[in-house]
């Protein structure tokens, strides 16, 4: 089963050539923006505000409604009819006309941050997974030190997939790495109890760390409230493996963008090594690079704010979800809206159905692109900021984070510079 043709081009919608400025003047402008942020923040946001307790209760009506047990059960039965939906696509034919593909890689993997940033992390709630081991009694605690580290290797598993292996749109692919990932999280789920999922399900830790800044969510005390988003974000703290949880997230949407870049192509051609040996390689290498990128600057800011250089990556952690969120929407928008309706066609049966393309245009999608990458590292400064309030003495506050501001700039233009210069 080939890789439907809409799902190469979609990647490709927005240019250059249809940026609202030159990408020199996008790049400089971006960066300026962030310096400008930087300084504004210093100024004006002296001490730390974000406060993961903050919110205001919703009604208690659509809060009875919300924690209900028959919604509860609802929504373990929709994930249970996903499920069984993808199962029934694996008894159709290998074909350019299966809809497994679309599932799993558009629907599924694109569409869990939108859904998540909407409604909070409802991964958590749909896992057909985590529904299928809820009735067993945890035969021993989750260790501490696992954190997210199972995860992480989740993640980094599942982008291999989709952006590595070969054949990678063909159903016994998709299928045996289906296969196996379901054994291990059943096998957790069974062993760990529900901690598994939370920490162990690299779909339900995505959902949870995109969910975060939904402006709806619960605090502490498990109040479901309506919030200001970088407070829900304020509330994640330090855990092992979570830093490789977003480097890995960040790596993976850099190396998909540089992937598709002409010289990328003709490198990979050329090389003479299997495409899949330079793709694994490729991989790996983007997401070492954002991840030394990362500990670096966040460790030299721990020393220049006079506070732990081992601890502050992981207190830091947090502000790059947004910037992983700006570039996850910025990169796969238009395949999500394009593949995501001819996926929805297939499997209702309408095999000669058209997708629905005029609220994607190319000045669009390039408009777009920008504004959320820039929006994500805004957001990411803000929360890094508040966090240097807290971690840092009051005289070292803003000049600790400079080693932070220079990762955004940084980031920043190597994002542009992927989606853009090809």
């Amino acid at each position: 089963m080939p890789i439907p043709p809409a799902i190469v081009l979609a990647h490709g919608v927005g240019g250059r050539q249809d940026l609202p400025l030159t990408l020199s003047q996008l790049v400089i402008g971006a960066a300026l923006a962030l310096v400008i942020s930087f300084a504004v923040l210093g100024v004006a946001w002296r001490e730390p505000r974000l406060d993961p307790s903050a919110g205001r209760p919703v009604p208690d009506r659509l809060a009875r409604a919300v924690d209900a047990r028959v919604t509860a059960w609802v929504l373990r039965v929709a994930g249970l009819g996903l499920a069984a939906v993808l199962l029934w696509s694996f008894t159709r034919p290998d074909t350019a006309d299966n809809p497994a593909a679309g599932l799993v890689y558009v629907l599924f993997w694109v569409g869990l941050v939108p859904l998540s940033l909407l409604f909070g992390p409802v991964w958590r709630r749909l896992n057909p997974l985590r529904t299928l081991t809820a009735w067993a009694r945890p035969r021993r605690e989750l260790p501490e030190s696992a954190g997210y580290w199972p995860a992480a290797a989740g993640l980094f598993a599942f982008a291999w997939l989709e952006l590595v292996a070969p054949n990678r749109a063909t159903l016994p692919v998709i299928g045996w790495w289906l296969a196996a990932y379901a054994v291990v999280m059943l096998a957790g789920g069974i062993v760990f109890g529900p901690a598994w999922h939370a920490r162990g399900d690299a779909f339900e830790v995505l959902s949870d760390l995109a969910g975060r800044l939904a402006v709806i969510g619960r605090r502490p005390d498990g109040r479901l409230v309506f919030r200001n988003p970088l407070d829900g974000m304020a509330g994640l703290r330090p855990a092992p493996g979570l830093v490789a949880v977003v480097v890995i997230l960040l790596g993976a949407t850099f190396y998909d963008a540089l992937s598709g870049a002409p010289f990328w192509l003709r490198f990979t051609q050329e090389n003479g090594l299997p495409a899949p040996v330079t793709g694994t390689a490729g991989l790996l290498g983007v997401v070492a690079l954002v991840a030394v990128a990362f500990t670096v600057a966040t460790r030299q800011a721990g020393r220049r704010g006079h506070t732990s250089a081992e601890r502050t990556p992981g207190e830091l952690a947090h502000s790059i979800v947004p910037i992983a969120v700006g570039y996850v929407v910025a990169h796969y928008w238009s395949l999500f809206v394009l593949e995501g309706q001819r996926t929805v066609a297939l499997v209702l049966g309408d095999e000669e159905f058209r997708p629905y393309s005029g609220i994607i245009t190319p000045t669009g999608v390039a408009n777009l692109q920008v504004t959320t990458i820039v929006l994500g590292h805004l957001v990411g400064t803000v929360l890094a900021h508040d966090r240097a309030l807290k971690l840092f003495p009051r005289a070292q506050a803003v000049t600790g984070q400079v080693p932070l501001l220079a990762l955004m700039v940084a980031y920043t233009v190597a994002g542009l510079l992927l989606l853009f210069a090809g």
